[in-house]
């Protein structure tokens, strides 16, 4: 059996790479969610008149990786204190986000989050929005694992 979380932390290359390293991750995809556009494609999100997140949505094995576990991995591959913007990328599409697919996993993050907190690690307070989770919509296929195609790739010429 296995489970399902998703993930925003900025540009969702990043963060798809980051997840797919993770042991007992079996799959990993970048889409979009939050948002009120019906078939949004990259485009649309980033004009920002969609409303979604750039995501990535992992697909896991809870005997073999929990939840809890992928939750410190988010936490630690962004800021969670900036507003809708990771690094250069700025606007909504880029903010930290946590969709939850069962009330365990909301309380699970919602925990997590309080813990962040409690251990003053940031100076700033943590923005990260915990949301059920809506409709996914998968990105185009030159985004997914976009890092590992582009990185992978022998540019030699013979």
């Amino acid at each position: 059996m296995t489970n399902k979380a998703t993930f925003g932390a900025g540009c969702f290359w990043a963060v798809e790479a980051a997840f797919r390293t993770c042991k007992g991750v079996i799959s990993t995809s970048v889409g979009y969610m939050g948002g009120h556009f019906e078939h949004p494609s990259y485009l649309d999100v980033l004009s920002r008149i969609t409303g979604h997140a750039e995501v990535c949505q992992v697909e896991y094995d809870p005997a073999v990786v929990s939840y809890e576990t992928l939750l410190d991995l988010f936490w630690s591959i962004h800021d969670p204190t900036s507003l809708n913007r990771q690094g250069a990328d700025r606007g909504e599409q880029y903010r930290s986000v946590i969709f939850y697919h069962t009330p365990a996993q909301e309380q699970i993050a919602r925990q997590s989050k309080e813990q962040l907190e409690r251990s003053r690690k940031y100076d700033r307070a943590i923005v990260t929005q915990i949301q059920p989770a809506s409709t996914y919509w998968l990105a185009e296929e030159y985004h997914q694992q976009y890092l590992e195609k582009k990185f992978t790739t022998n540019h030699c010429s013979k």
